[in-house]
């Protein structure tokens, strides 16, 4: 699995509609398209809030991505992620020689 972040942006709409049922709802609709919700938080700045998911593939988190909008209303900007140390290891084979 892999893990990606998606961070959220509210609408007025989206705002307006917000609730715990509405939270369960994404949290199935990640699940059905074979993701798992590591974490959820609400944010305080440029993003409402941010989403910590794992996928089994990049398609996947797309296709969540422009899912829960449809169903939430709220923008998500979707960013793949890797472990610190895996992103070390990508830094020293990362070389132009």
């Amino acid at each position: 699995m892999r893990t990606f972040v998606m961070l959220g942006k509210y609408s007025q709409e989206a705002l307006k509609e917000a609730s715990s049922e509405r939270t369960e709802k994404a949290v199935m609709l990640v699940e059905k398209y074979g993701g798992k919700v590591m974490h959820i938080y609400g944010l305080l700045g440029e993003y409402d809030l941010i989403l910590i998911l794992e996928f089994p593939s990049p398609g996947q988190a797309m296709e969540t991505s422009v899912a829960l909008n449809r169903l939430t209303g709220i923008a998500f900007t979707t960013l793949p992620a890797v472990d610190v140390k895996e992103f070390d290891e990508m830094l020293k084979r990362a070389t132009w020689e």
